[in-house]
């Protein structure tokens, strides 16, 4: 599709295939009793699935089992799993799992887009990207945007990390992650003063006491300057302990340039799992529902049992340490997956179930478009397309509503105008949030951690795809740190450091990156070797390893 890729193809999406043939592929349904797996047919591992969750409804209530699932799930299964729960009597279901700060989840109406068609990016003259290494992150609306930046593009960078993109930048204010939100202000700050001429603006109170940083007020002064404006929220910024400051910050800053405001998705189908209704706060298309517990929340507070769709804890939580606990506690696990993963240690049951060449469904993109796609290769051994696997448990759940005999028709459940649907379900206002001088005047800073997920990480696919793990960017994480801060715990630059959060540390090689800010160690998340530290963001401690 022209209009959305120019036919580009990013190096991650052309080799993700090669999963598809991995030998961690599951092809066979399984059911663990004893502690020990054995093979099972369909019928069987369903039956013992559906009788153990209406067992854990009904000693401990529906609300003690909760739902996670991942945005690279086709729309239709996301929406029979919400639809699953609910109808069980549960709302606890989401798909943020990197997310950590859900405090927009009531102020929101709509689903988080990108504010505009992924055409016009390359239409811009001044941008401000608030928490992303593009080219890793998005490598094709990084692709827009060097266009753009040929045709005079004023790209502006807000972020923890100062890696090449691979085009120019006008302006860049590089910070610890714990003082985004605070440079934010500043550059909102800055662009009040500008559009009141330098007289007092009208300002709130939470803004006053910010001082301006030289930074900030050259990022304002470009985005004042354009015509044709936009800033947006990368995935760092949507994983922020902070996220709703930054949004609300971000928003209002657009609306004083002028600007388009959106949120560059996270996932392939982050708009659709919105759409399907798979947050606790929202059902299909915004409608009202009861209010459930979000991702971090049946975490912290762990259910006694879990349904999993191709969601893998372990690597694709804020916090792993936490998630796998909770696994591991919970009586009851079902994986629905693609894949064999650590699932085998703490699930008791694994359902086969078709990645996206294997089954039919609707991705909707970050600008919200619909797009739906058929299979083209014949399912790998027992394997079984989500929708009708969910389908199937909800039958033997004794849940109404639930005779569907086609992909379309789900689709059609939940709008026979999709399109026209969705148009209506994008974000277009949020209620004020408080903003807290805390945040936005930050006190000593501390040593903490930068934690984005590298590119080969992102998904099951990527993880099992052969040529994209022997990459440069798929190398073992190490503990990267400017001089300064290697000299003052003693370390040396590619020795053995201890990398220690809480009550979590492992041994991490070092790496000397003089583009970090202080009190900053950036440690890769979403990755084997790491996933037994704590949160992606938050205090880190450092020493050389013994």
């Amino acid at each position: 599709n022209e209009a959305l890729n120019e036919c580009w193809l990013a190096d991650r999406d052309r080799f993700s295939y090669e999963a598809l043939n991995s030998d961690q592929r599951l092809t066979q349904p399984m059911i663990k009793e004893a502690g020990k797996w054995r093979e099972v047919d369909w019928q069987t591992a369903l039956e013992f699935t559906a009788r153990h969750l209406k067992r854990i409804k009904a000693e401990h209530g529906a609300d003690q089992i909760a739902a996670l699932a991942t945005p690279h799930q086709t729309l239709e299964e996301l929406y029979l799993l919400q639809k699953l729960m609910r109808g069980f009597g549960s709302n606890n279901v989401d798909h943020r799992l990197r997310q950590s700060d859900f405090s927009l989840d009531t102020k929101l109406q709509g689903a988080p887009w990108l504010g505009m068609n992924v055409a016009e990016l390359s239409q811009l003259n001044s941008a401000l990207i608030i928490g992303s290494t593009l080219r890793k992150d998005h490598p094709l609306i990084s692709q827009r945007l060097r266009l753009a930046c040929k045709k005079g593009l004023a790209l502006n960078i807000l972020h923890a990390a100062d890696d090449d993109l691979l085009m120019p930048v006008a302006n860049k204010a590089i910070v610890a992650p714990s003082r985004m939100p605070a440079m934010l202000a500043q550059i909102l700050k800055a662009a009040l003063e500008r559009q009141s001429n330098g007289a007092a603006p009208a300002m709130d109170v939470t803004l006053a006491g910010i001082v301006i940083s030289d930074d900030a007020r050259r990022i304002a002064d470009s985005l004042l300057g354009g015509n044709s404006k936009g800033i947006f929220l990368g995935n760092f910024a949507q994983h922020h302990p902070h996220f709703a400051h930054l949004y609300a910050l971000g928003a209002t800053l657009a609306r004083v340039a002028g600007a388009r405001f959106g949120v560059l998705g996270e996932a392939a189908n982050s708009v659709g799992a919105y759409i399907a209704g798979a947050v606790p706060h929202a059902g299909p298309l915004g409608v009202e529902v009861t209010l459930g517990l979000n991702a971090a929340q049946v975490v912290a507070s762990p259910r006694k049992a879990y349904v999993l769709l191709g969601a893998e804890p372990e690597l694709d939580s804020h916090h792993p340490v936490a998630a796998m606990k909770a696994m591991t506690n919970a009586e009851f696990v079902v994986a629905l997956s693609s894949f064999k993963h650590r699932a085998s240690d703490y699930a008791h049951v694994m359902l086969p179930i078709a990645p996206f060449t294997e089954t039919a469904g609707t991705f909707v993109n970050t600008e919200g478009k619909a797009q739906i796609f058929q299979g083209v290769v014949k399912p790998l051994g027992e394997t079984r397309p989500a929708w009708k696997v969910l389908r199937v448990l909800a039958n033997l759940l004794e849940l109404p509503d639930f005779e569907f005999e086609s992909v379309d028709a789900v689709r059609n459940q939940i709008s026979p105008h999709l399109n026209n649907a969705i148009v209506s379900s994008l974000t277009h206002s949020f209620a004020p949030i408080e903003l807290h001088e805390s945040v936005l005047m930050p006190g000593e800073q501390v040593l903490e951690r930068l934690g984005e997920v590298p590119i080969y990480q992102l998904d099951a696919l990527v993880r099992r795809a052969a040529s994209l793990q022997q990459t440069r960017d798929a190398a073992a994480p190490v503990a990267a740190m400017n001089r300064r801060v290697m000299e003052k715990f003693a370390i040396r630059d590619g020795a053995a450091v201890r990398v220690k959060q809480s009550n979590s540390a492992i041994t991490l090689a070092s790496l000397v990156d003089d583009r970090l800010p202080d009190g900053v160690v950036r440690v890769a998340a979403g990755h084997p070797l790491t996933e037994n530290l704590e949160a992606m963001f938050g205090a880190i401690s450092v020493e050389p390893a013994a």
